[in-house]
């Protein structure tokens, strides 16, 4: 079968063998149309590939179009980026996005994986890495990779991945370094606490910072910690456009240093996200505030499960409509009623800029849903 698919596959811009089941010989036409090929995107993933396989496909990765390769979950190991990296450094690479996200390829596959990654021929920009079972061990190889200069890292997520305090030491101070190109770093659930902040912190003041997009999800700052890295931001020219800061148990007073750099409108913070910190209507009134203030140009907030009441739902309506930027906001999972329903669609109706309102999972009864229908921008 993969036989007869092989001229097609070799005519095709995109290739989805995603949760296939492959034998030897299918792998090697796979490997041979992508070299003789225009593919540009191969996703491969849920597809168990044995060693054998992997080698076979690698044959085809060092000279073709492709641009994209998604291997999530396909159990590959650190033995397969050993058999990636050539792939990688070859002359004629043009891969930009590699997906791993799911595979066991741990410190000893991440470290080949960076070696690839100094490589003057590497054109890899995005990399997903997440649940692959990487530690700090291997985060100073990954920091060495991004400070090479020839690094074209843009964006990296490390997410699910046990890389701890030591481990965003090492990446602080890539962050530092004058030849580092990453623009957003994902970090969620790696087991961070307070004691990484003083590093972050000193990262995001760096002059030369490159950051856009930051995700610290998941992880433990409390409010010390958290309060460190809202210092960091208010920084003339700091860069960070999209901060996720979902279920660090934040408390009121975060909120309130958050609502201040909001407001000065520095950085040009245009994503926030705060969900899963239980501070109720008061810790998110602050928030509504800033979205008032004039030099505040958040587009999109979310802040889902953070215990809001009806008591709250009129300073969140003044908010959409003295903001001339807010697109998109998140209130999913709090306990809003029937009650609140006229005003969120009256909102709603009256505010052009405003693209999406989320209110799923709120304490509605069913009858409220015909009156949603009516607004086609609120979802339910």
């Amino acid at each position: 079968m993969a036989e007869i698919l092989a001229p097609a596959m070799a005519l095709s811009h995109n290739i989805i063998l995603s949760q296939c089941l492959f034998e030897n010989g299918a792998v090697s036409h796979l490997a041979s149309a992508l070299r003789k090929g225009i593919t540009k995107n191969l996703d491969l993933s849920y597809s168990c590939l044995n060693e054998i396989q992997f080698k076979s496909l690698c044959t085809g990765l060092s000279n073709c179009n492709l641009q994209s390769l998604n291997l999530s979950s396909c159990k590959l190991t650190e033995t397969s980026c050993e058999d990636l990296t050539p792939a990688l450094s070859s002359t004629s690479s043009r891969l930009r996005v590699l997906q791993l996200f799911g595979n066991q390829i741990s410190d000893q596959g991440l470290k080949r994986l960076c070696g690839a990654l100094q490589s003057p021929h590497n054109k890899v920009q995005e990399l997903q890495l997440q649940y692959c079972h990487v530690t700090a061990a291997s985060m100073e190889h990954l920091s060495t990779a991004l400070s090479s200069g020839y690094s074209q890292l843009l964006k990296i997520n490390l997410s699910r991945n046990t890389v701890g305090d030591t481990g965003v030491q090492a990446l602080s101070k890539a962050l530092q370094h004058p030849l580092c190109k990453l623009e957003s770093l994902s970090l969620s659930d790696c087991e961070l606490t307070e004691a990484c902040c003083p590093n972050l912190m000193e990262a995001l003041m760096f002059k030369h910072c490159p950051l856009l997009q930051l995700d610290l999800s998941v992880n433990t700052f409390g409010q010390e910690g958290a309060l460190l890295l809202c210092n960091a931001l208010k920084r003339p020219g700091c860069p960070i456009e999209k901060l996720d800061l979902v279920r660090c148990e934040l408390t009121e007073v975060v909120f309130v240093a958050l609502a201040a750099f909001l407001k000065r409108g520095s950085p040009p913070l245009k994503c926030l996200s705060v969900g899963l910190n239980k501070v109720g209507d008061q810790g998110v009134y602050h928030l509504w505030e800033a979205l008032r203030h004039p030099s505040c140009v958040l587009e999109e907030l979310d802040v889902e499960m953070t215990g809001l009441t009806d008591s709250c739902v009129e300073d969140m309506c003044a908010a959409i409509k003295a903001s001339k930027t807010l697109k998109k906001l998140e209130v999913q999972n709090n306990s809003l009623t029937d009650i609140s329903v006229p005003a969120l669609v009256r909102v709603m109706q009256d505010s052009p800029n405003m693209e999406e309102l989320n209110v799923k999972y709120n304490d509605f009864g069913e009858e409220m849903f015909e009156i949603f229908e009516t607004v086609t921008k609120i979802r339910y």
